[in-house]
């Protein structure tokens, strides 16, 4: 089989030749082209998801061998969420190469976080079932690099922070509501507000409404000066 030329490209920029290219093409076909004879990518983004964090598991332990489980678990969350594989999918270039339908094209599927992560998550699959899980690895260590380094040491995402700040005091759990939201719909922005039920407040704007909602959480840590103890 033949790839074209952009998709040989993306090949050699993850750094894995394809000994059965029908395997990186069905990694990069979105349910909304796919066909009897030319199957999505949601079986391989399942398979994806478990070897990433495999690979993820196995190197916190080899770059922190003192860690306990409960530094590890948090750190472990920030590098195989569905942001950071986007995120990740963004610099490799693989949004360019998506084979996506008429309607996601149009609704600005090539940068939408979800469309993205399922696809690096079965681009991992593919690799995997190319070359095996040393492949996978190499790949995923290579693409994941910088992250893995510099993955804070408390990585609790900052709602689970506030969360713990406000039990710690006896509050109730922050209250998040959806004040706005603006643009088109193939890229919205949406401003959240999180509220502690002593009135404390704080508001974020993002792309997304879970991305807000961090953001926001994450301001009104920095206005009470950080989590509990």
């Amino acid at each position: 089989m033949r790839l074209s030329a952009d998709i040989t490209a993306f090949s050699r920029r993850i750094g894995h030749g394809f000994a059965r290219p029908e395997l990186l093409l069905q990694a990069l076909t979105h349910a909304s082209i796919s066909s009897p004879t030319r199957p999505d990518n949601q079986r391989l983004e399942f398979l994806g998801d478990r070897v990433l964090g495999l690979v993820m598991a196995e190197a916190l332990l080899a770059a922190d061998p003192d860690a306990a489980e409960g530094q590890l678990a948090p750190r472990f969350n920030a590098l195989v969420r569905k942001e950071t594989c986007a995120d990740v999918a963004r610099d490799c270039g693989l949004g360019d190469v998506l084979k996506l339908g008429r309607s996601e094209m149009l609704s600005g599927g090539r940068r939408k976080d979800a469309l993205l992560g399922d696809a690096m998550e079965a681009l991992i699959a593919a690799v995997y079932q190319d070359g095996g899980f040393d492949a996978a690895r190499a790949m995923i260590l290579r693409l994941w690099a910088g992250r893995i380094g510099a993955v804070k040491a408390d990585a609790r995402d900052p709602k689970t922070a506030l969360q713990e700040w406000a039990q710690a005091r006896g509050q109730h759990p922050p209250f998040y509501t959806e004040t706005a939201r603006q643009g088109p719909d193939h890229a919205p922005q949406f401003t959240v507000e999180v509220r502690l039920a002593t009135g404390e407040m704080a508001t974020a704007t993002a792309g997304t409404k879970r991305v807000a909602e961090q953001a926001a959480a994450r301001a009104l840590l920095m206005q009470l000066d950080g989590p509990a103890d």
